[in-house]
């Protein structure tokens, strides 16, 4: 049994381009909380800046997602890459959404139990563990290849003019995205919380930030609205959504 929950909102934005996704519910608005059994997906999708109606590409990019049937790794990247398919021939036949794109990040819990991370864009997914947090996913932006060709800091990407550039996105009508897929190796142990999050949260709180509202001895929810809170204190100028999934028991 897992205890899913997630807050999607606005912000200091006109309108919400973020929408996530818990089982079978997709929400552009709000908070939800459900206990579900697998077989279930959990996500955000985070529209890309720049492009038009990204709030058109994420919630249809998670209305698709929520329909996928078959979650074991074999499957997922052929039902994932059909998505993006799809949104791409949307976008080419609609000229006012014309390349619209969206990130995709989240979890799929198979009937055996086993956890598949994907991810394509800057949507993060961390495992909060015996109170520590570490990113399992792995940035698809330029800020990202820049450090890890050893060009800037850690420090410096947290500022670089570049920062917001990122790799082929769902929907993308010239280049095909690099969908990462790797199934999280022991999938969840008791007390294991997965965490997602568009770039409105990661880019406003470091990892410590975010591991010391996680160890606060509150509930699942008030840990999640606290980072939303926080987040908007440091000067958040973006949408944010999060979204956790607590294992509870077998």
């Amino acid at each position: 049994m897992y205890y899913c929950c997630g807050i999607t909102e606005k912000g200091v934005m006109p309108h919400n381009e973020d929408a996530l996704l818990i089982g079978r519910h997709v929400m552009t608005a709000g908070m939800i909380e459900q206990r579900l059994e697998p077989p279930f997906i959990m996500a955000v999708s985070d529209g890309v800046s720049g492009e038009n109606s990204g709030e058109i590409a994420s919630a249809m990019c998670l209305e698709s997602v929520r329909k996928i049937e078959e979650l074991r790794k074999s499957q997922l990247h052929a039902s994932l890459m059909e998505i993006h398919e799809k949104l791409a021939e949307y976008s080419r036949n609609a000229p006012e959404s014309r390349n619209m794109q969206t990130t995709l990040c989240g979890i799929a819990v198979d009937d055996d139990e086993r956890v598949c991370a994907f991810n394509v864009g800057d949507s993060r997914l961390y495992r909060f563990r015996e109170g520590r947090l570490r990113q399992l996913s792995r940035d698809q932006s330029l800020v990202q290849l820049l450090y890890e060709e050893g060009s800037i800091t850690h420090e410096e990407r947290k500022t670089h003019v570049h920062r917001n550039i990122i790799f082929p996105a769902f929907g993308n009508i010239k280049d095909t995205p690099k969908i990462d897929i790797e199934e999280i190796e022991g999938g969840f142990e008791y007390g294991d919380v997965l965490l997602i999050c568009s770039d409105g949260l990661s880019d406003y709180l470091s990892t410590l930030d975010i591991q010391e509202v996680m160890e606060l001895p509150k509930s699942l929810t008030d840990r999640l609205e606290m980072l939303v809170k926080t987040a908007l204190e440091h000067g958040c100028g973006d949408n944010i959504s999060v979204a956790a999934a607590l294992f509870i028991d077998k």
